[in-house]
């Protein structure tokens, strides 16, 4: 049997989760991060996406995050999310909204960096739409 970890999902609005789990895949910046009891000490950046969270049950739970940052330790894993929502409660006003302020961010970017880390983000929340939402 796995070890478990404590695991936290705060947002600015509330703390979502904070139980022991198993695992829990995150949506870092740089590609998906599974994150284990025992961890190396690790702060990631995340990117849209999902975060899958696994008890000792096997049961899984999943929510969306709209970036923000992980904190990982050899005991306990938190992630800071800018906003963060259960998988079964988001619905395709909320991602549609999140895409044209992106689309607006990457028309009024002032610089170029600015503009393709707009165009970054935009690309993460259309992925995301198409992985959670119906076609």
């Amino acid at each position: 049997m796995a070890n478990s970890f404590t695991f936290e999902l705060v947002s600015p609005e509330q703390l979502l989760v904070s139980r022991e789990i198993t695992s829990v895949v995150i949506p870092g910046s740089e590609g998906d991060m599974t994150v284990m009891a025992d961890h190396a000490p690790t702060m990631a950046t995340i990117r849209p996406g999902i975060v899958t969270l696994a008890g000792a049950d096997g049961q899984e739970d999943r929510y969306v995050v709209f970036g923000g940052f992980a904190d990982i330790l050899p005991d306990a894993c938190t992630v800071l999310a800018e906003s963060a929502i259960h998988v079964d409660a988001i619905d395709a006003e909320m991602i549609k909204a999140q895409i044209a302020s992106a689309e607006k961010a990457v028309v009024e970017a002032q610089h170029d960096v600015q503009q393709q880390k707009a165009r970054e983000f935009l690309d993460q929340l259309t992925t995301l739409q198409g992985a959670i939402l119906p076609a």
